[in-house]
């Protein structure tokens, strides 16, 4: 598997800065990263103005893939705030020549509606929000979290809604982890995916021993040769099946985040080394 083919999100150590987190990837022979809007702060671009972004950019000859992410998505009693944060996500975007715009949908337990209308609503933002992406040829990124809490757990259901919703512009995210925790398996992987629809896969491991329910994000790290998520299993198959797009580091504990850079880019070596035997 080709190097560049790995990027990575900013998440993985949020603390640094822009130029500092573009050297981390160019000095691990990376030139593709994710930027996001949830980092201390809350500006994907930091201060930096659009020419002095794309300046950066240009220097350390880095490629933006995707920004994450456009929260609860799949609302309908805030979809016109929604479609108002997507149009200026999508403007920042086109500036800074970015791909596409991570969608999360609703992950909380005070969500109480049914299966049909989770999947009424999903599909309701979808075709509310197509023609915004259709228009500036921003993809949008579907990312089913497997958490029990979260309104759109399933890549299957996640890709019915595409169907359903006529518009081109959307892929899905595989999260490895996610994955794991929902209710999707490696069987329905080989079975019943659609493997053109992923745009997107993001990848770390968990090495602790506990139930899937205990499973949360701050215990993502990098992928080892102890990860419990079946990664390397996960992301073979979907390789056998024909995907060919960024596979995206997106580790959010603290033990990854803090982590001193020098042993951080070999820990990064070691996962991409890993992944890619």
């Amino acid at each position: 598997m080709i190097r560049t083919r790995f990027a990575l999100n900013r998440i993985i150590q949020p603390k640094l800065s822009l130029e500092d987190f573009f050297k981390l990837t160019k000095d691990l022979d990376l030139n593709k990263i994710e930027l996001r809007n949830d980092l201390p702060g809350g500006k994907i671009i930091d201060d930096y103005t659009i020419e002095n972004f794309n300046a950066l950019s240009k220097k350390y000859g880095v490629e933006i893939i995707a920004i994450n992410a456009l929260q609860q998505f799949n609302l309908s009693d805030i979809l016109s705030e929604k479609k108002t944060e997507l149009r200026e996500m999508i403007t920042l975007a086109a500036s800074i020549n970015c791909k596409a715009i991570v969608l999360c949908p609703n992950n909380a337990f005070s969500f109480q509606k049914n299966e049909r209308e989770v999947f009424r609503e999903t599909l309701a933002s979808l075709k509310a929000f197509g023609p915004l992406l259709q228009e500036s040829g921003i993809q949008g990124l579907i990312e089913p979290l497997g958490f029990t809490e979260c309104s759109l757990r399933s890549q299957l259901r996640a890709q019915k809604a595409i169907q359903e919703s006529g518009f081109s512009s959307y892929k899905i995210v595989h999260d490895t982890f996610h994955h794991f925790i929902g209710p999707d398996t490696i069987e329905t992987i080989i079975n019943d995916y659609d493997v053109s629809y992923i745009g997107l896969v993001h990848v770390c491991g968990i090495e602790c021993e506990m139930s899937l329910q205990q499973y949360k994000d701050k215990h993502r790290i990098l992928v080892n040769e102890k990860d419990r998520l079946q990664t390397k299993a996960q992301l073979e198959i979907l390789l056998k099946l024909g995907y060919r797009g960024n596979i995206s580091f997106e580790p959010f504990s603290k033990s990854i985040q803090e982590m001193e850079i020098e042993s951080l880019k070999s820990s990064i070596d070691s996962s991409i080394e890993l992944l890619s035997e």
